[in-house]
Formats: C-alpha cells, structure tokens, sequence
C-alpha cells in the first residue's frame, strides 16, 4: 500500500463507521468500490475517507440514504448546488421537526400513564392499557385529542400533507 492508502479497519477508526457499513455502502453505491491489493484487501484513498466522512456524517443527521445519493450528486456535478443542497436539507429539516412534535406527543402520553400508575388513579395499568389499545390519548392545549395508531396514517404525514397543501 502507498503512503496514503489505507486499509478498512483503518477507515473504520478514521471515519467511526463500522466495517461491515462501509461494505453495505460499497454494495448499494454510496462508496465506490476500492482498488484491492494482490491479496485482494481493499485498500482506500484519502478521496473514499472523505466521502465515508460526509456519509457518515450525514447518517447522524437523520438522512436517508437516497437524500445522501442526492447530495453527493450535487456535491460532485452540479456546480453551484447550494440551492439544491438546500431543498434537500430543508425537506429533510421538515421531517426532524414532525419526529419531534411526534415525539413530544409521545412524552406527554408516556408521562400522563406513568402519573396514572404512581398515583393509582386506574384499576389496572395505564401503561399496559394505552400500549394494548392501539389509541393514544394525547392532550393538546386544554384538550385531549385521541390518536389512532392503527389508521396508517402517522401525525408528521399528516401535518406534512397539510403543508404542501398551504
């Protein structure tokens, strides 16, 4: 291996993602394919580090792997692509900011059956009842608002759709 040539384990440490990952990005194309050695060891250039980074990267920001394909397209061919790197990011903030409201709502409901357990409010468990129902009871604002996990249709869907309807 040259100088700046280095082995998986190596690009593991480097970019903090597990080996078996970077073979999965290697097999659905996020990562090009590295050069092997005679004994058939992959061998990476500072180039695939730095795209393993930027992946890896945009992993722990919640990406999905086809917003990642996106952004490394515009990153590589589009010069000028901060307008489209944008959009990309921005429908992306979109759905971090509806997990989040989904998961306050989640909090609320968590914390209202744990009260209900600790003060023994409910023959039986608040907990087991709201998990075995399939309703969620959610308070909005002054008012209790029932939220019917089974109808297929999530909370940030929702609002999503009355979003692009405005």
């Amino acid at each position: 291996m040259a100088g700046n040539e280095i082995g998986i384990g190596e690009a593991a440490r480097r970019t903090g993602c597990n080996i078996e990952t970077i073979r999965y990005y290697e097999r659905i194309g996020l990562v090009p394919k590295p050069e092997r050695t005679a004994s058939r060891y992959r061998i990476y250039a500072r180039e695939d580090v730095q795209r393993l980074v930027f992946v890896s990267r945009a992993r722990e920001l919640g990406f999905t792997l086809d917003e990642i394909r996106d952004l490394l397209r515009l990153a590589a061919d589009v010069p000028d692509a901060c307008a489209e790197a944008r959009d990309v990011a921005a429908g992306h903030l979109g759905d971090v900011r509806a997990k989040i409201a989904d998961l306050k709502k989640m909090e609320r409901m968590l914390a209202l059956a744990v009260s209900q357990c600790e003060r023994g409010e409910r023959p039986g468990c608040p907990v087991i009842d709201a998990l075995s129902s399939g309703t969620i009871a959610v308070w909005r604002g002054s008012r209790r608002v029932r939220n019917d996990r089974t109808s297929g249709t999530s909370p940030a869907r929702r609002r999503r759709r009355r979003a692009v309807r405005r």
